[in-house]
Parts: C-alpha cells; sequence; structure tokens
C-alpha cells in the first residue's frame, strides 16, 4: 500500500534537529509534500547552503522517504522576501558579521578564513571590508583585477578573489601607506556605499569584517539590514576579553543573533621543544561563553600559516597545513550556528512552496537539497 501524505509527515516528524532539539515538523521545517507516482516531493525550509547540519537532515529525509517505497525529490524553498531592505540586498541569504572588541585579534584572519571556507564548501559568497580604517582584506585575499563599475557607473562591481567576492576601502586608497582619515559621518557614508551601490548579486553568505570596537561602521551595519548572525572574535588575554564583552553587549542590544566566540591565538606549539605554550593565558573564551551562554566556534593557535610569514592566501585553502583541520571545523561550526538560527525563526525567513514543484520547474526562490 503507498504510503499517504499524512502518514509520510508522522514518519518525518521522528527526525529531530540535533541542535534546536525538536522534530523537524514541529519546528515548521517542512513546508510541504507531495505523493506522485512513486516519488515523494518535499519542500524544506532550510536557508544555510553547505551547512553540514542541515546535509545530515537532508539524508535522513530521505532515509525516511526511501524506507517508504518512495523515491525522494527535496527542494530547499528561500522566500524573495527574507526581511532584508530589497533596493539594497535582493539576492542575498545571510549576512554574517565579524566583530572584535578590539584591534589585533585576529579579525580580518577569521573573516578572510570564513568566507574562503565557505566558498570551498560551494557556496556563493561576497566578504564586504568593513573595517574603514585599517582595511586589510585585499592582502589576505589578493585579486587579479580591482572592482570595475557597471556600464552607467552607478554602482560598483565587487573584485573576484578565487570564488570569493570582494569590496574593500583598500581598493579606494592609491597608495596603501596613506591613513584613511575619516571622521563619524563619512564612515557612515562609507558604509551606505558599499552596503547600497555594489552590484553583489546572488549570494548565499555575505561576510562582513567590521572594524573593531562599537565604534560608527558597526552601528551603521546594525541599523541598516538585519544581521544573520556576529561571531566575535578574541584573544584569551584578559584585556581582549573585557572587550570582546562589550561587543557582544551591543549586538545583543540590538536583536544580532550572536553566533558565538572565536578565540584566535590561543596557543602556541614550539617545535624546538615540542611543548605548547599559552602566551596570552588561558580560559578567557571560555568564561565569556559561561557568562553569556554563549558558543565557542573554534580555537585558533598562533601559527606562521595565518599570515605572520606574509603568505597572502587563507590557510583553508591549503590542505596540507597542520593548521588547516581546526579552521575547517570552525568555519563549519560557524555555518552550522548560521543554520541554526535560521531554523529556530523560518516563520520569518522562509516561504511555503507547494512540494509539487519537485515534479516540474521550480519557482524562484527554491533549491534542490541535492545540488548542494
Amino acid at each position: 500500500m503507498t504510503v499517504t501524505e499524512p502518514e509520510l509527515r508522522e514518519r518525518l516528524a521522528e527526525i529531530e534537529d540535533p541542535l534546536v532539539g525538536d522534530d523537524i515538523v514541529s519546528l515548521g521545517l517542512i513546508n510541504d509534500i507531495s505523493i506522485k507516482g512513486g516519488r515523494a516531493g518535499i519542500s524544506v525550509a532550510f536557508n544555510t547552503p553547505y551547512a553540514p547540519a542541515e546535509m545530515d537532515l537532508g539524508k535522513e529525509i530521505r532515509e525516511v522517504v526511501t524506507g517508504a517505497g518512495l523515491e525522494p525529490q527535496i527542494d530547499a524553498a528561500v522566500t524573495a522576501e527574507q526581511g532584508f531592505d530589497q533596493e539594497v540586498f535582493p539576492n542575498i541569504r545571510n549576512v554574517v558579521a565579524v566583530a572584535s572588541g578590539k584591534g589585533g585579534v585576529g579579525k580580518t584572519t577569521v573573516a578572510a578564513n570564513l568566507a574562503a571556507g565557505l566558498d570551498r564548501l560551494g557556496a556563493r559568497v561576497g566578504l564586504l571590508d568593513a573595517d574603514i580604517h585599517g582595511p586589510n582584506v585585499p592582502r589576505m585575499l589578493p585579486v587579479e583585477d580591482e572592482p570595475q563599475v557597471t556600464g552607467n557607473e552607478e554602482r560598483l562591481v565587487p573584485a573576484v578573489s578565487d570564488g570569493v567576492k570582494l569590496m574593500s576601502m583598500g581598493f579606494l586608497i592609491k597608495n596603501q601607506d596613506d591613513p584613511a582619515v575619516l571622521r563619524g559621518p563619512m564612515v557612515n557614508n562609507v558604509m551606505t556605499h558599499f552596503l547600497e551601490n555594489v552590484e553583489w548579486g546572488t549570494l548565499d553568505y555575505l561576510v562582513v569584517d567590521l572594524p573593531p570596537g562599537t565604534g560608527d561602521a558597526s552601528l551603521d551595519l546594525l541599523q541598516s539590514l538585519p544581521v544573520t548572525g556576529v561571531a566575535i572574535v578574541t584573544t584569551p588575554q584578559q584585556m581582549a576579553v573585557d572587550d570582546a564583552r562589550k561587543g557582544l553587549r551591543l549586538f545583543e542590544k540590538h536583536n544580532a543573533p550572536v553566533l558565538g566566540l572565536v578565540e584566535n591565538m590561543s596557543t602556541f606549539h614550539c617545535s624546538s621543544c615540542g611543548d605548547t605554550h599559552n602566551p596570552f593565558g588561558e580560559g578567557g573564551a571560555a568564561v565569556i561563553a559561561d557568562d553569556y551562554n554563549v558558543e565557542i566556534l573554534g580555537s585558533l593557535p598562533i601559527h606562521t600559516d595565518y599570515g605572520a610569514d606574509g603568505t597572502e592566501a587563507p590557510v583553508i585553502k591549503d590542505e596540507t597545513s597542520p593548521v588547516h583541520d581546526v579552521t575547517a571545523d570552525l568555519v563549519e561550526h560557524t555555518v552550522d550556528r548560521v543554520g541554526e538560527v535560521n531554523r529556530r525563526r523560518p516563520d520569518d525567513r522562509l516561504q511555503s512552496v507547494d512540494a509539487s514543484s519537485a515534479f516540474g520547474d521550480q519557482p524562484s526562490g527554491t533549491a534542490r537539497l541535492a545540488d548542494r
């Protein structure tokens, strides 16, 4: 006997989202089910491409459908109106900000590796270097051609670094030794220009490398568009930890979900003596995580592969590097947290799509989960 759509929905209700802690049906992650000719079309409310946890949920859905004697066809449907200002970002699914309470903690290193890591997973990625006074992203993600302008010279076309679309104040400064002397209102104007007048196209993720501290650029971003989540970078030393707390409170105050903390420069392995040292102390990020009930996305050691030797490439691209795996884990943990945030609020982010689209042309905003 062929399984009915209500029966299949009941079976799918046995799948639990391991991060959110409830079944996928109760969470509203199953938009629609359509059974036709031995095939089951299922529209799922996933909005985080290449997130490992969502990929695993997709596999479980396929196993349930196959176990019911049906051929699975799963579509991930994304609304055309995700809460963003459609005049600004009509085709960007997730905005992930990387912030820090103070400079010198490796925020740009984390942002560049996160963007390059998402690109290597297969996502469409942009990186906005919003550190107006210290735009260092172009050094970490070198490009062959700098940004161009559209034919009518109204919008900037981002540069591309090995698949990652890139925009930075660094491209607008002719002499890289010249400081960007900008006061508050001018910083706001530059940020508005980067937000409104850049032809980003369709992106799964826009990673935004914020300037350190809690100044104008961070506030302007929070007031201009809803941020999917923020990763806060710190080192273990007490001064950095204290400043990271201030940044965390800023984003909480503006209802921007904090994805978690990245503890950079956490340890140093001495190749000469063979011992591991903690030059900046230890446990700083763990204390914040406990106090504010946030996660630690990853702990990165001190290593020359992160650019201390002048290397102009993210370590995530070098699978032979001894710190590649820990960096890849950071990328996957971060994108899983983005997915968790999205799945906790599916009604705000996604639309219900008729699952019968699995048997024909897909409506705009849908993507086959198998294509991820």
